[in-house]
């Protein structure tokens, strides 16, 4: 059975940080699963996998990215290793171990919160993983920065973000879309996601792939527009990480909300046997 969407909302939690708040909610009880968004998501990005682990037996903690949807903007950093530090000690406040189910950059993050504190994780499902940069030109990367600009970010992403969804979108998308696209555009969102788009280097967490010492599983749609061959890709991070690979059809890079049921079924397989511990 296809998976459905949450529709009630928990309440928010906040974890204070040293220079602003991170945005969580937490439901469920059992063995802890974080789930981490990419960039310029929103916690919501779970909202077809989330009650399907609270179902199957688990507390799950969906959070923002500092900066990102109910999260502060007051942060004098973003990135790979800021995120990874948020959720390092959301962990330690919730009393992990546990799974760390990271999308796009989240995933560099989950990487190196495993690398720096294997106490903490039990588990890595990197969803459409950035673990390294990918090479990009010279041109494309001026060309970048010029599109995540402040003052247009938001227009910009709107506008970009369909291509991400490749395959087949889910049957919500436009009012998801429409919720990023609000939250982007709160104060200090734009900026934050600006900073965020130009700061983010997922070096640091390549640097750390040989220190990491838990079970994998890499989530990778078919069809995602952000790696040259998504295949390849995933099955070098599996091979790097000794893990293993879920390729996903008619999906882009949000496979847990493209595929639903794929994606799914596949995060439980790896729970059932690594996140019991």
């Amino acid at each position: 059975m296809t998976p459905t969407p949450d529709r009630v909302p928990a309440a928010t939690r906040y974890l204070q940080r040293h220079d602003g708040r991170i945005a969580y909610e937490l439901r469920g009880s059992g063995p802890l699963v974080v789930l981490v968004p990419g960039m310029a998501d929103l916690r919501s990005s779970y909202r077809f996998l989330a009650p399907a682990l609270v179902e199957a037996g688990y507390t799950v903690a969906s959070t923002d990215l500092r900066g990102h949807g109910d999260s502060d903007t007051t942060f004098g950093a973003y990135g790979d290793p800021e995120t990874a530090s948020d959720v390092a000690a959301l962990i330690a406040e919730l009393g992990g171990p546990a799974v760390i189910v990271g999308n796009s950059l989240a995933a560099g993050a989950g990487v190196i919160v495993a690398a720096d504190h294997p106490d903490r994780v039990s588990g890595l499902v990197l969803i459409g993983p950035f673990v390294r940069n990918p090479p990009t030109a010279a041109p494309l990367r001026v060309m970048f920065r010029v599109m995540t600009a402040t003052p247009w970010v938001a227009a910009v992403w709107g506008a970009y973000l369909p291509s991400l969804y490749a395959g087949r979108k889910p049957d919500d998308f436009d009012d998801y879309r429409a919720a990023v696209l609000t939250a982007m555009r709160r104060p200090g969102h734009r900026r934050a996601f600006s900073r965020t788009a130009r700061e983010a280097d997922h070096a640091r967490a390549e640097a750390r792939l040989g220190e990491v010492d838990v079970p994998v599983l890499v989530v990778m749609g078919e069809n995602d527009p952000d790696f040259a061959d998504p295949p390849a890709e995933a099955r070098w991070i599996a091979d790097t990480l000794h893990g293993d690979v879920a390729m996903v059809a008619e999906a882009g890079h949000y496979p847990q909300s493209q595929q639903p049921q794929v994606t799914t079924e596949a995060v439980l397989t790896f729970l059932g046997r690594h996140g019991r511990g």
